[in-house]
């Protein structure tokens, strides 16, 4: 699972193979908790430091786009992009 991003301690990933399940997600991985976030929407599932949480749903508004074009890549068996960390 290539990672996209890191930023303030939390590492961003996103499975990458032909027919990944939908929705577009990432997985957010800090201090050992992991969290799957959906791109579109931004819903989450796993256990996940509250900051943390806000700080990844920030993220992925600013490049929400930039996401949905590396889904497409993965979905492709292609390998997605790095993008820009969180400042």
């Amino acid at each position: 699972m290539p990672t996209l991003s890191m930023f303030f301690g939390i590492v961003i990933r996103m499975y990458y193979g032909p027919k990944e399940h939908n929705p577009p997600h990432i997985h957010a991985v800090y201090q050992g908790q992991e969290a799957v976030f959906s791109v579109t929407d931004g819903a989450i599932s796993g256990d996940f430091p509250a900051r943390q949480t806000k700080l990844v749903l920030a993220w992925i508004e600013i490049h929400q786009e930039e996401l949905l074009a590396n889904w497409e890549l993965c979905q492709n068996g292609e390998k997605p992009f790095p993008i820009e960390p969180l400042r």
